[in-house]
């Protein structure tokens, strides 16, 4: 069976201790980083007729916020992309679970957000509200404080032991050894050799050999399409409320029930992707989250009233909530924990690009239309195709790894059983010289 999660970081990583603080600051981190941009929806509609723009136009503003945390710019992306990254270092067996545990910051925080912009609004306006939302955002540096480097002078984990005469107990060792590594690292094939000594003053930064590695691709192709309509619908559900008539306070509270759903479903999540019976096969998890979520906005027009826009939000927090758990830990599961920070480092900056893009094409359906519910089949569409791609490409690429796994446990029985009667035969030499 293919292996879950890289080990070969050259030291132990505690799963615990100091890094339940680490997961702490990393929940507060990724809290403010990605409810921010979406509670600030909140304003939309009062900033949308003071300045007299589009549902397009208005909604480039959390557009650009959320792409330039994706393209690893100022602000908020120092927030999320040391947070995303330090997990990693910190945890292994329990790595779904700590990275489950952080995301729910982002329900959390939201969840405090958006009844507390309403009343910051009717309090202070949208001008004096921003002032007040940035000396909380502030706040981060006291989390950032909490992640300081692991101690990597741990004890390493035992290497395996040399060949001996029982093959059958080597071949056992060598197939424990290959379930522990990092699906890049299964084989020590030529191809990877050769990527290893291509690797220039560049690669030092960025693994740009990521760009040949089969996971790590269909990772990319899916999330490039899945992020057009990822955000949108979030960022439209409290305007199309208002839209349908329902008053500020109900619409905004929309958005405290979905993140209240998003904060219950993100641990339950972490812990069902960690189980023995989830976790060898996780992409295939990740691939339901993200076909649900299509799902979820394709039935979204035949809510109707309040009541249905409840319903609608407790279930589209239900899948937002298990395609954020999951969104990095299957990255790290296909690249390994040594290779992560390259990894999410160019998938982010791609991804920043249908990020930026996705709720303005999304606004602008609305202006044609002037009707949410095309916004609301498109986003249905750019998630559910992906969801379907996940599952077929990784059954594909999980097949794919059964057989490498396969050949380099045959590989590894004959090399050791070569070794053997190499060995028997010194052994037999130097008995005939000695008994002649």
């Amino acid at each position: 069976m293919p292996p879950a999660a890289a080990t070969n970081l050259g030291y132990t990583p505690p799963d615990g201790g100091w890094g339940w603080a680490v997961v702490f600051g990393a929940f507060i981190s990724i809290g403010f980083s990605y409810a921010f941009p979406k509670s600030l929806t909140i304003y939309f509609k009062e900033i949308q007729e003071y300045f007299a723009v589009s549902y397009s136009q208005i909604a480039w503003v959390s557009s650009v916020m959320l792409a330039s945390m994706y393209a690893g710019g100022f602000g908020l992306a120092f927030n999320l992309q040391p947070a995303l990254t330090i997990i990693g270092t910190y945890f292994q067996f329990k790595r779904p679970m700590a990275n489950g545990l952080a995301m729910t910051g982002s329900p959390v925080v939201l969840s405090t957000l958006a009844p507390l912009n309403q009343f910051l609004f009717d309090s202070f306006g949208w001008r004096g509200s921003f002032l007040i939302l940035g000396s909380i955002v502030l706040n981060c540096c006291v989390a950032g404080s909490l992640m300081r480097p692991v101690n990597k002078n741990a004890r390493p984990k035992p290497k395996t032991a040399e060949c001996n005469e029982e093959a059958a107990e080597e071949a056992a060792a060598a197939a424990a050894a290959a379930d522990s590594r990092a699906q890049s690292d299964n084989l020590l094939t030529e191809e990877n050799q050769n990527e290893g000594r291509s690797q220039g003053c560049v690669h030092k930064f960025i693994d740009l050999s990521l760009f040949r590695h089969r996971g790590f691709l269909i990772y990319l192709t899916g999330n490039v399409i899945m992020f057009f309509g990822f955000f949108a619908p979030v960022v439209f559900l409290a305007p199309y409320a208002k839209h349908e008539g329902i008053d500020e306070y109900s619409a905004a509270f929309l958005l405290s029930i979905f993140a209240l759903v998003d904060m219950f479903i993100r641990p339950v999540t972490g812990f069902i992707g960690n189980t023995k019976w989830v976790r060898p096969r996780i992409q295939y998890f990740f691939s339901f989250a993200v076909s649900y979520n299509g799902l979820c906005h394709l039935l979204c027009p035949l809510a109707s009233g309040y009541v249905g826009l409840v319903v609608y939000a407790v279930f589209f927090g239900l899948g937002f909530g298990m395609v954020s758990a999951l969104l990095f830990e299957v990255l790290m599961d296909l690249v390994g924990a040594q290779r992560f920070s390259s990894a999410v480092g160019l998938v982010t900056i791609i991804e920043c690009g249908p990020v930026l893009l996705g709720p303005p094409l999304s606004g602008a359906l609305v202006d044609i239309f002037r009707d949410y519910k095309y916004m609301y089949y498109a986003c249905g569409v750019f998630m559910l195709l992906p969801g379907i791609f996940f599952f077929i490409m990784h059954y594909y690429n999980y097949k794919k790894l059964d057989e490498e796994w396969r050949q380099s446990v045959t590989v590894e029985m004959r090399t050791c059983e070569e070794t053997v009667r190499l060995k028997m035969k010194q052994d037999d030499k130097t008995a005939h010289e000695t008994d002649g």
